[in-house]
């Protein structure tokens, strides 16, 4: 398949996989990319820069496919400026920026050949991406995991509307788990997919415990909350009584001092590294409804673009 995403990213099907906070390593990263798609690692859920450069070889001994680097920049306590130039140094040729104002990052690879992707949620952000030289964005509907925009606009109707707002190439993001989605996404102009909560049901993201990939596969659409809206920052998690019991925290008028310990990463951790449902929580989109196995990557590509071919072969027919 060929669109301007694939050109940009020098890959063969236009997927990116979403940067998945203490989940995207070498391994997932490395199967995303062998099997056509744009694979991620997670720059601040590492360690230190030390833990970057290593995870960066590895992927690099996995794989000689392009992959990229993801910085979520407005969900950590410590800069990610150290983490950034390891990214430039290893010669990484795909960066990806979530959360926080993304200029300042962007301005630090002026100069280089890196390819810059960022996240957006809304027309306006894709406009101000594109004015500070991003590459290409990828605008995520209200139904994704993970952070969110705060204007509640679904995947079906962000897309077009960003499409139309600006030159450079757009990703769709936020409920697409399957070829009838990425089919959706091609046709109302968007030229990539981004995927993550998808990507967690996989068998090479062996950083997630059996039991958050259990609640992907059996929970439905319904079995999706968000979190810290009252915060500012709503955050779509798969319902665990950990985040039942952060909701209802919210529902009383809590704030941040009291939230902090239940929606910290170590809270997070304790459900996908651990699996403990009770204490602990894991983003997820609502596209849990579509998943119903955890296959190797390679393997759900490939069923995913057989998908979207037999999917466009038979609205073909509804011409005839």
């Amino acid at each position: 398949m060929k669109t301007r995403v694939t050109e940009l990213l020098q890959i063969k099907y236009p997927v990116v996989q979403g940067g998945l906070a203490y989940l995207a390593y070498a391994d997932l990263a490395a199967a995303v990319s062998n099997a056509g798609g744009l694979g991620q690692i997670t720059a601040m859920s590492l360690p230190s820069e030390d833990a970057l450069r290593e995870e960066i070889r590895k992927v690099r001994q996995m794989t000689n496919k392009p992959f990229g680097v993801n910085f979520a920049i407005g969900q950590h306590n410590r800069t990610y400026e150290a983490m950034l130039d390891v990214a430039i140094e290893e010669g990484v040729p795909v960066i990806s920026v979530t959360g926080g104002n993304p200029e300042p990052l962007i301005r630090r690879l002026d100069g280089t050949d890196v390819k810059k992707l960022v996240l957006v949620a809304s027309v306006r952000q894709a406009q101000k991406a594109e004015s500070i030289g991003a590459d290409a964005v990828m605008a995520v509907g209200q139904e994704g995991g993970g952070h969110l925009g705060r204007d509640d606009v679904g995947t079906f109707v962000l897309i077009p509307r960003v499409v139309d707002s600006v030159r450079i190439p757009v990703l769709a993001s936020g409920g697409i788990g399957d070829g009838r989605g990425i089919l959706a996404a091609l046709a109302l102009g968007a030229e990539g997919v981004e995927m993550g909560t998808r990507f967690i049901a996989t068998k090479e993201c062996v950083h997630a415990h059996p039991a958050y990939k259990e609640a992907i596969v059996k929970g439905t659409e319904q079995d999706t909350a968000v979190i810290k809206r009252t915060l500012g920052a709503p955050g779509r998690v798969v319902r665990t009584p950990g985040s039942d019991n952060i909701l209802k925290l919210e529902q009383q008028g809590a704030g941040y001092e009291e939230l902090k310990a239940y929606i910290s990463g170590k809270n997070n951790r304790t459900f996908i590294y651990e699996g403990d449902a009770q204490n602990g929580f894991g983003w997820a989109g609502q596209v849990i409804g579509l998943i119903e196995d955890v296959p190797p990557v390679q393997v759900l590509i490939e069923r995913m673009f057989q998908e979207l071919d037999d999917t466009l072969e038979r609205l073909k027919g509804y011409g005839k």
